[in-house]
């Protein structure tokens, strides 16, 4: 039987608010556990919660990179469930009125066409506390601990349309997720750091027959916070679900945790529905009402978003699309990038020097674009020297390896070294004889027709003048005398 898969995600993304969303606590990640805390955002009785207006402006710069509807009319409402670490047994999130539905977000689909996935709803909530299951002072098997650092930090959620416009492939999924980290990178309202819990996603995921317009039972795998997990736990999942439907068993609506050892899910609890959190508009929050001013100057200030910086850098720049698409997944390297780009002279080079040589060097050292000890001005300038011929592209490489590592500029180095190219066809004639005469063989192959050895020719010359003769230069002469 052949089968449509349908995935949506649930999408938690914690805001760079220096504050908390209905208190004046700092978020601060690198804080010792329950110091960044108060009686509201510890649910303490007689405590009233006030709106952080910052975290209203950058869901609704959120709601506009998604090309969602911004709704006028808000308003927050109790989700009410126990677990230990939501001090007030409900979390303030939205539910009938969120700040921004019916958006679109354009992925690459598996087919390598356009695909607008749909964005069913974005709306502002709080964060949880957070659960530590282990630590060296308990028996880890009896014990659990409660930060509350985390209790009250404005929580994104992001919900895609499983009716319009569905994901429906773990390369779709995958891409997807990307996508969505790279916009609201870009649009500086998260930084979207995984490893400490900024984005983590809810999976949900059925099959269906496939022409079949019906929805299968939905199986949600919660908190995931890894591309590479979440593409593991949806291959198990997707096999899972074909292997029960085709079996004529049934699939139930359940959430389940995926076990990372084991690389499979299982069943934690049946799964809620809206009826279950009893949902009612929070009485301690006024309704919001959103100007037309107030949107319309976050709409006026929004920064770049990925595809536009895409076009940008192969309009402005004439920068080849398969290297801007390098070039944008950081925002950081995007930026680097257009400042170099102001000072160089052949963008084209400079983006392969970027995407080959600095990104090794960045990867080697374990940095970011952001802890590069090179300037943009002056690893424009090394390209520049490059491009003029001034130095060999091998000796512009051993020049970028200093700049590196000493953080001094191109022109010094190359003063200090004595790396200026040799230039002099009598002094280059001079080592090409010294090659050929080491190499007989390899110069009768040449003179049966063969032109392939002259790239051992010119290497071997290479060496002798230790990286400075120009390669086209050594071709040209070599070429003259072998092959008059």
């Amino acid at each position: 039987m052949d089968f449509d898969v349908i995935i949506g995600f649930e999408t938690h993304v914690e805001l760079k608010t220096r504050s908390k969303l209905f208190c004046d606590c700092p978020v601060d990640y690198e804080a010792s556990p329950n110091t960044c805390v108060c009686p509201v955002c510890t649910g303490h009785p007689g405590t009233l919660p006030v709106l952080n207006k910052n975290a209203v402006a950058f869901t609704v710069r959120a709601g506009l990179a998604l090309d969602c509807i911004v709704n006028r009319r808000s308003r927050f409402a109790r989700k009410n469930y126990f677990y230990p670490d939501l001090p007030k047994g409900y979390q303030i999130s939205q539910y009938d009125r969120p700040f921004c539905e019916n958006g679109r977000l354009e992925i690459t689909a598996d087919d390598g066409k356009p695909y607008a996935v749909g964005i069913k709803r974005v709306h502002l909530e709080e964060d949880a506390g957070k659960l530590v299951h282990s630590s060296s002072s308990f028996d880890e098997s009896t014990h659990s601990l409660v930060d509350y650092n985390r209790s009250s930090v404005p929580l994104l959620e992001i919900v895609t349309d499983h009716e319009k416009n569905p994901i429906r492939s773990t390369r779709e999924a995958r891409a997807y997720l990307e996508k969505l980290r790279r916009t609201l990178r870009y649009i500086e309202i998260s930084d979207c750091d995984m490893e400490k819990g900024q984005l983590r996603c809810d999976v949900n995921i059925s099959l269906r027959p496939k022409g079949s317009q019906a929805y299968g039972s939905r199986a949600e795998i919660k908190n995931m916070a890894s591309f590479k997990f979440i593409t593991e736990a949806l291959e198990y999942e997707i096999k899972r679900q074909r292997d029960i439907i085709e079996g004529g068993g049934r699939i139930p609506q359940e959430t389940r945790l995926f076990d990372e050892t084991k690389r499979a899910t299982f069943p934690m609890r049946s799964k809620e529905d809206a009826p279950d959190y009893r949902y009612f508009p929070d009485p301690d929050l006024l309704e919001i009402e959103l100007s037309e001013a107030f949107v319309d100057k976050i709409r006026e200030k929004m920064p770049e978003l990925p595809d536009q910086s895409i076009e940008r850098l192969i309009a402005q720049y004439d920068v080849p699309k398969e290297d801007a698409l390098i070039l944008t997944r950081n925002k950081g390297v995007a930026d680097y990038f257009s400042a170099c780009a102001f000072v160089a002279e052949d963008r084209k080079k400079l983006s392969r020097w970027i995407i080959k040589d600095l990104f090794r060097l960045l990867k080697k050292g374990s940095l970011g674009i952001e802890g590069c000890p090179i300037s943009p001005e002056g690893f424009a300038e090394l390209v520049n020297v490059i491009s003029r011929g001034e130095i060999t592209e091998k000796m512009g490489r051993q020049v970028l390896e200093e700049m590196f590592e000493q953080g001094v500029s191109a022109e010094s180095i190359i003063a200090e070294k004595g790396l200026q190219p040799i230039r002099d066809a009598k002094a280059l004639d001079g080592f090409i004889d010294q090659v050929i005469a080491e190499n007989p063989q390899v110069v009768a192959k040449i003179k049966e027709g063969s032109t392939k050895p002259m790239d051992y020719l010119i290497g071997q010359v290479m060496k002798k003048t230790r990286g400075q003769a120009n390669p086209k230069d050594l071709a040209r002469l070599i070429q003259k005398k072998m092959l008059p």
